[in-house]
C-alpha cells in the first residue's frame, strides 16, 4: 500500500514524501530545507533517498542541504552540473536503466523539458504496487503497464491559456514556453488513455497553474475520463 503526502506542488515549491511502509523517499526537494524538515517531523534520517527530475529551483533548491543531511540525492549527470551538486552522496542515474533503494525498484525515463537531462521515475515494489511520477514535460513517448498509483502534472488548459492571452492576461511568449515545457490536462487525457490503468487506485494530478488550471474542473474531467480516485496535489 502507497502512501503519498504532498508538501507543495506549484511553481513555488515541489516536493511529495511516498512510502510503501518500508522504504520511505523524498520525491522533488524543490522547498527551503527548513520548510522540508517541519514537514517531516525532523525526521530526516527516516528517508531513504531523494529523487530529483531536473535543475529547476521549484524542483531542486534543497538538494544540497539533504545531502548534507545524509541523505543520497538521485539525479541525472545534466541535473547535477546545472545545480552544483557534487559529493558521496549524489548518486548519477540514467534513463532507462534501473536501480534499487530498499524494497522500491526505480526506472528513471527521459522527459521533454527546457532543462539539460530531465527525468521522470518508475516506482514499484515487491507488493505489487507500481507508482508512475511524471511532471514538468509537455511530452512522454513511454508507457506503462500495472501501474496502481499516478502523479501527473496538470498545468493548464489550452482554452484557459487562449482567453487570458486573448484578454492580455498572459503573453504570447509567456503561452509559447508553457506549451513547450508542461502538460496540460488535455496531454493528462491522452496519457491516461494510452497506458494501462485498470489496477490504478488514485490519480495525482500535480503542479497546477494558479492562473491557467481549474482545480474542480480538471479533478471532474480525469474521474470522468478514468473512473478512478482523483486528488489535486497542494490544495
Amino acid at each position: 500500500m502507497i502512501d503519498i503526502q504532498c508538501f507543495g506542488s506549484s511553481s513555488a515549491g515541489n516536493a511529495y514524501r511516498i512510502t510503501d511502509g518500508h522504504t520511505p523517499l523524498l520525491l522533488e526537494a524543490g522547498l527551503p530545507y527548513k520548510v522540508l524538515q517541519r514537514a517531516l517531523n525532523f525526521r530526516m534520517t527516516d528517508i531513504a533517498g531523494c529523487l530529483i527530475t531536473h535543475e529547476h529551483l521549484d524542483h531542486s533548491k534543497a538538494a544540497g542541504d539533504v545531502m548534507k543531511a545524509g541523505i543520497n540525492v538521485y539525479t541525472s549527470q545534466g541535473t547535477a552540473t546545472a545545480r552544483g551538486l557534487s559529493g558521496h552522496r549524489l548518486k548519477v542515474i540514467k534513463a532507462m536503466e534501473q536501480f534499487q533503494i530498499g524494497s522500491w525498484t526505480i526506472l528513471p525515463f527521459d522527459i521533454q523539458h527546457d532543462v539539460e537531462e530531465p527525468l521522470g521515475f518508475l516506482l514499484a515494489n515487491t507488493a505489487g504496487d507500481k507508482l508512475v511520477f511524471l511532471t514538468d514535460t509537455y511530452y512522454c513517448r513511454h508507457r506503462f503497464r500495472d501501474l496502481t498509483h499516478i502523479m501527473v502534472e496538470c498545468n493548464y488548459s489550452m482554452d484557459i491559456v487562449r482567453e487570458r492571452v486573448a484578454t492580455g492576461h498572459l503573453h504570447p511568449a509567456q503561452m509559447k514556453r508553457l506549451l513547450k515545457s508542461h502538460f496540460g490536462l488535455e496531454h493528462v487525457k491522452n496519457f491516461l488513455k494510452a497506458n494501462d490503468t485498470r489496477k490504478v487506485q488514485e490519480i495525482w494530478l500535480l503542479h497546477l497553474s494558479d492562473g491557467n488550471a481549474d482545480e474542480e474542473r480538471f479533478k471532474r474531467e480525469i474521474q470522468e475520463t478514468t473512473g478512478k480516485l482523483v486528488r489535486v496535489a497542494g490544495r
